[in-house]
């Protein structure tokens, strides 16, 4: 706890306004699916598609956004990508054709994939790296915590039928954007990139960096993978709810499903992360993958409430064993002078939030709403391929630390 009091504002000024940017998020974007497929009348897989452009964008820029960070400082970068989000934000209240909706979750994907990657990496720069996976925790806490309360919220204030939340997300992000701000002035530390960074290097040569890094592209790969079947509850899952008979207000079911997802994850994210420290950030994540592919086949079999509250529960689980260990992961294996870019690279794993929601959506036009099993059945398959590739990586990590405990011992 006394750590905890020492934290730089800046981490404290991200912490919270993750938080309070999930919980407007949440109760919003989620609901999108939904509201698409029963207000607009979009078919299910001109749906997925309208989601996934989200990732899609964010693929590219976010490697973009991190160099960015790294060559011209977060500080320029986390402004203009905030503000710009807010508008973004405006904009879903405001369009009205399919058109519309897939231009602005692209500005979606956009900046969520330039202004994340660079507050990670800001909080990095601020933390000495033996606190570096409390403080990547701490924000994965925020954005939980948050997202206990956005579902709910938004289900009540309609979400599904309306897009009224998208400007409360707005002016959340604007408020969020104006604190960094003051909070940025009050500080008198010089960040990283372009006032303390000794080797700063060309776009075409941190791309070449990170693309003979095999660590690195065997982790995006298996990432891929793991991320393609996690992507399933947020894309596939709401819309196999609100449109199956086996379920009567599918709505409201996936918004309890949403905070208690949130609600687990915060209780066991802290346990879970002193067994995670026995083990490398790599152990957790591959234990992750095979625990939220599993809970696919789980919800292909699920018929009543109390089984959606152990799949949910489940599946909770391995969400939290896999990416409360992926910001560390990439801290791990990152060029000191390029963490802006490594972070940004880990954009590129957003091709599984493409991936998952325009299988699942098609695969819930060719099956129909009402036989889950082949539908999920069939994105296990797919999720469970990152085990073999996350082994490699596990394999890979484990040769190269015991060359560098030779080297050492040589010296």
């Amino acid at each position: 706890m006394a750590k905890l009091k020492n934290l730089h504002p800046l981490i404290l000024n991200i912490i919270i306004g993750t938080m309070f940017g999930r919980m407007a998020t949440s109760m919003s974007v989620p609901f999108l699916a939904i509201y698409l497929t029963k207000v607009k009348g979009v078919s299910s897989s001109e749906t997925g598609m309208i989601i996934a452009v989200s990732a899609l964008i964010g693929i590219g820029t976010s490697f973009f956004g991190g160099y960015l960070s790294d060559r011209f400082g977060r500080k320029i970068v986390i402004y203009i990508s905030i503000f710009l989000w807010s508008i973004v934000f405006i904009g879903f209240g405001l369009v009205d054709s399919t058109v519309g909706f897939f231009i602005v979750n692209a500005m979606n994907g956009f900046c969520r994939s330039v202004f994340e990657p660079t507050s990670r990496a800001l909080l990095a720069d601020l933390t000495e790296p033996k606190d570096r996976l409390v403080i990547f925790n701490l924000r994965y806490t925020a954005i939980n915590i948050g997202v206990i309360f956005g579902p709910i919220i938004g289900f009540y204030l309609g979400s599904s039928k309306t897009t009224f939340p998208f400007f409360i997300a707005a002016a959340v992000y604007v408020v969020y954007g104006l604190s960094l701000i003051m909070t940025f002035k009050k500080s008198k530390q010089k960040f990283i990139s372009r006032d303390t960074l000794e080797k700063r290097v060309s776009m075409k040569e941190a791309f070449r960096i990170a693309r003979t890094d095999s660590i690195l592209l065997l982790t995006l790969i298996g990432l891929i993978l793991a991320i393609s079947g996690y992507s399933q509850f947020s894309s596939t899952l709401p819309q196999y709810l609100s449109n199956t008979s086996h379920v009567e207000n599918g709505a409201k079911l996936f918004s309890m499903l949403l905070a208690l997802n949130a609600g687990v994850v915060v209780l066991v994210q802290f346990p879970l992360l002193k067994i995670g420290k026995r083990y490398s950030p790599i152990v957790s994540i591959l234990l992750g993958n095979i625990i939220c592919s599993l809970s696919l086949i789980g919800f292909g079999l699920a018929g009543s409430i109390p089984f959606w509250v152990i799949m949910i529960a489940i599946f909770t689980i391995g969400e939290v064993l896999m990416f409360s260990m992926t910001d560390m992961l990439m801290d791990s294996i990152a060029k000191p002078h390029l963490r802006g870019t490594y972070f940004g690279a880990m954009g590129f794993t957003q091709i599984g939030q493409i991936v998952g929601p325009s299988l699942g959506g098609f695969l819930l036009d060719h099956y129909g709403y009402d036989n889950p099993l082949m539908t999920f059945g069939t994105l296990f398959l797919l999720s469970i391929l990152g085990v073999p590739i996350l082994l490699s990586v596990k394999w890979k990590l484990s040769k190269s630390q015991s060359v560098k405990e030779k080297i050492e011992a040589q010296a």
